[in-house]
């Protein structure tokens, strides 16, 4: 298979808005792939050459990549410049200036080779290295296949699929339809490298999902809690149960085999090398291998109090990490038990997997690694007395998990529920993880900044789409907006992604790749005629009354944002609460 083929389908569906088509057209390019292309096809498609916990890190600045279009344009300085103002993206600029090669059409496994040997270019003189190599590779390709590897490396490939497409896709590629998704799924929530699953698929067909099994080194998507608003809701819906306070820290998933340890980011990001302390501590533990999760979190030992985010978040860095650590000692409080000594923890109740923790983990917070503190609880009266502890230890409050229920990957039930500050009659005090989607120019004082507000959606699973939920315009400074539109740029689209449901009425005037989640907080939910979270033939949509934004969430990616099910809870735990407060 030639690389042309995959460019020219990616290309396609850049102007499809249909995702049973886009789901079609990468079904029909893996039907001709061998096994090895369609892994190679499946990294490519989701802008990358390895798996997202490996990360494909090209290490080449965008002014360089500039310097070598600009060569093979054979464009003056100036010309060139206006042209990157006016197209935005240097991929679709190259791609818009037809170039024919001499050279025969390059294989999918010569380009995808070359993508991989360009991350490996490093030491003195390596950026003039690998602008010579890049060069070269772009000359032996036509322009729209040259536009696709230059997004590649800069991280901007804008597909606008998710994982979820992709997975369908597997399936159509081997039932004719969606029959074999919640199977694929599975085997991508315990295994999460779509690469491997396209290979072994290819290879082996739906029978080759039974050798998909938990690895060391490679993530388990997490389990993720839903929401109640009181400790009474939430024991009714339990019944005997388990209570640990809610950190507000870094969600990390440990690895640990007998010969190195991985630390995983909840978005599945490798960040091992942030974290020497917890490395050095995990290596101590008297254990063959394991897989835990737990938040990693600032700790103060002469107070005993736990340190806000923003100083956790000091910890998420490339440079000083050594220095940093020193100041900034993290402590890994565990949560969670998914795989001991070789015996995957799955499928045993919670109780089951705390006991098998507290074979390895001590409960003792002078322990670089511990285990979570937990109580068990019978009645809501405890719940809420516990509640009110954590509250006093100012953190975010708790999470309860059904006592007998197994350990999910991938999933939001109510095996896990969160509890936090109490939502009062028609307010709304939590906060929602938004994606955003857009931003308006500003006018008057903030035309200056080049951006007024923003447009926020939350994420419709079931049809793996983001739905509009509010503008946000107030809750940072004018320097914050011009940090949000210097991210924005970099993921901005000339059109509005596929993915995205939005009336034109609210249509941004500059559209964003749906990447960048944002924690935005709000006096209350309501009904809108006009948003499309939630928004169905028969039903108003849901928005955002007086949203304010307060920070990003580095840790999360768009799917893993605030979901349209949840607003729609919310919204009804809202809506009991001002019924209940009326009738006093």
């Amino acid at each position: 298979m030639n690389f042309q083929e995959v460019a020219q389908v990616l290309q396609e569906i850049e102007h499809i808005h249909s995702r049973n088509q886009i789901m079609e057209l990468l079904a029909s390019l893996f039907h001709k792939a061998t096994p090895e292309q369609a892994q190679m096809i499946t990294y490519l498609s989701l802008g990358q050459v390895r798996p997202t916990y490996l990360g494909s890190q090209f290490n080449i600045a965008e002014k360089t990549i500039k310097k070598v279009i600009q060569t093979i344009l054979r464009l003056p300085e100036d010309d060139f410049n206006q042209q990157v103002k006016q197209y935005g993206d240097l991929g679709t600029l190259l791609a818009s200036h037809p170039q024919v090669t001499t050279q025969d059409p390059l294989s999918l496994e010569h380009v995808f080779q070359q993508l991989v040997e360009l991350q490996t270019i490093s030491g003195e003189g390596s950026q003039e290295e690998r602008a010579q190599f890049l060069e070269k590779l772009l000359k032996n390709v036509t322009a729209a296949e040259g536009g696709f590897i230059v997004r590649i490396i800069l991280g901007k490939l804008r597909t606008g699929f998710s994982d979820m497409t992709m997975i369908d896709a597997f399936s159509w590629m081997l039932a004719g339809n969606k029959s074999l998704r919640k199977e694929i799924e599975h085997a991508y929530n315990i295994c999460a490298d779509l690469g491997l699953i396209a290979f072994t698929l290819k290879k082996k067909g739906k029978d080759g999902l039974a050798d998909i099994h938990i690895t060391l080194g490679i993530p388990i998507l997490p389990s993720l809690a839903e929401r109640l608003p009181t400790a009474a809701e939430i024991v009714e819906k339990l019944g005997h149960c388990a209570a640990q306070p809610k950190l507000d820290g870094f969600r990390l998933q440990v690895h640990i085999s007998t010969s190195q340890v991985w630390f995983y980011s909840r978005n599945l990001i490798n960040m091992t090398l942030m974290f020497p302390e917890l490395t050095q501590a995990a290596e101590r533990l008297n254990i063959t291998d394991a897989i835990f999760e737990g938040e990693a979190i600032v700790f103060d030992e002469s107070t005993g109090a736990f340190l806000p985010f923003q100083e956790t978040v000091k910890r998420k860095r490339k440079h000083d990490i050594h220095e940093m650590a020193q100041e900034f000692p993290l402590k890994l409080f565990v949560f969670d038990l998914l795989y001991l000594n070789g015996e995957s923890m799955l499928d045993k109740g919670h109780e089951a997997r705390r006991k098998a923790a507290l074979t390895f983990l001590s409960a003792d917070h002078h322990d670089t690694i511990s285990l979570i503190d937990e109580r068990e609880i019978t009645t809501a009266d405890q719940l809420e007395d516990y509640f009110l502890e954590c509250m006093h230890e100012g953190l975010e409050g708790l999470v309860v998990k059904k006592m007998h229920a197994h350990y999910q990957p991938g999933k939001r039930n109510f095996n896990w529920i969160k509890l936090k500050r109490t939502q009062e009659a028609g307010t709304l005090t939590d906060t929602i993880d938004a994606v955003v989607l857009g931003y308006y120019h500003g006018r008057g004082r903030r035309a200056t900044l080049g951006i007024g507000a923003f447009l926020i959606g939350v994420y419709d699973k079931k049809n793996d789409r983001y739905e509009t939920l509010a503008k946000v315009g107030t809750g940072l400074s004018d320097q914050r907006f011009k940090d949000i539109k210097a991210l924005c740029d970099g993921y901005k689209v000339d059109h509005k992604p596929f993915n995205v449901v939005c009336p034109k009425e609210l249509y941004p005037d500059v559209w964003v790749e749906p990447s960048l989640v944002w924690v935005v907080i709000a006096d209350e939910i309501t009904r809108s005629p006009l948003h499309t979270a939630g928004k169905t033939e028969h039903e108003l949509g849901y928005a955002l009354r007086f949203p304010r934004a307060l920070e990003q969430r580095f840790d999360k990616s768009a799917d893993q944002a605030t979901t349209v099910d949840e607003i729609k809870h919310m919204f009804e735990n809202s809506y009991l609460k001002k019924a209940e407060s009326k009738n006093k």
